[in-house]
């Protein structure tokens, strides 16, 4: 048995850049895991890959990321091996904080080591790609900067110790809905990924605060009001920056303390936001 963490992801920059003619979109994004995990336990057993998961209605088939994370693994191992996976689920589903994405690379992680497959981390990678676009990163986790339909990983300087504050409202948003509605020309501001990955190098938190940014928004926040006013409220409250993760709806916050971390989080549950977090950075 083997237990191994999944971790969630915020984006601090995202960029769409243009529809590709495979019909995903070219992308550019500072990505940034927190230790907001689930736990994904795996047991050795032959013959078939079973899945349960502590949360009702979350399907545990063929249709479940980390399901078909272990069945692309099964193909190397040896004849008749087969596993059984426990997700205990702590990260909001449908919450642009790769919650799936995490499990499936937990999954490849863990039973890489569990079936002695002895496959490198970029070996990995390769298989975490045909999964989807955010497995890779999960994978990898740190700080990077991911372009491509967002497989393509490069190393950044860590972001600097720092709190990360994260609020779900209850909405759920489709990410390929998201991407649909996405018009270049209506975007906003764009982040500037040569400033951000300058203040990362300098350790520069506050630049790193100054310069988040999510053309996504600009979909999600007319569709959804809730987004913008989590984020005037973190703003209030104290936080160095708040953006939405992903194409939403959770916001994140930056904060420099825990303490100051606790206290807006604390606010917002006052206020009804049903899932609110305190993390830090991975």
């Amino acid at each position: 048995m083997l237990t191994v963490q999944a971790y969630a992801k915020i984006n601090l920059a995202l960029d769409v850049l243009y529809k590709r003619p495979d019909g995903y979109h070219e992308v550019a994004m500072i990505m940034q895991a927190v230790n907001l995990a689930d736990t994904v336990t795996l047991t050795s057993q032959t013959g078939d890959i079973t899945l349960n998961v502590n949360i009702l209605g979350l399907p545990g088939d063929a249709s479940n990321l980390a399901y078909r994370a272990a069945a692309l693994l099964q193909e190397y191992a040896e004849p008749g091996q087969g596993v059984h996976i426990e997700l205990d689920k702590q990260i909001p589903l449908a919450a642009g904080l790769a919650g799936g994405s995490a499990d499936a690379a937990a999954v490849l992680k863990g039973l890489n080591e569990l079936w002695g497959l002895d496959l490198s981390l970029d070996e990995l990678g390769k298989l975490a790609a045909k999964l989807g676009s955010d497995v890779p990163f999960c994978l990898y986790n740190g700080t990077k900067l991911a372009t491509g339909r967002g497989e393509l990983l490069a190393p950044l300087p860590a972001l600097p110790a720092c709190y990360v504050v994260l609020a779900k409202p209850a909405i759920e948003v489709p990410t390929a809905w998201v991407y649909r509605q996405f018009k270049v020309e209506q975007a906003g501001r764009r982040p500037d990924i040569a400033a951000m990955s300058k203040y990362l190098a300098e350790g520069n938190l506050a630049g790193v605060a100054a310069n988040v940014a999510n053309v996504l928004e600009s979909v999600t926040i007319p569709a959804y009001p809730e987004i913008a006013r989590i984020k005037d409220h973190m703003l209030a409250y104290g936080a160095m920056a708040a953006l939405m993760s992903g194409s939403g709806p959770t916001v994140f916050g930056i904060v420099g303390c825990r303490d100051q971390a606790e206290a807006i989080a604390g606010r917002l549950r006052d206020e009804g936001v049903p899932e609110v977090f305190v993390a830090e950075t991975v």
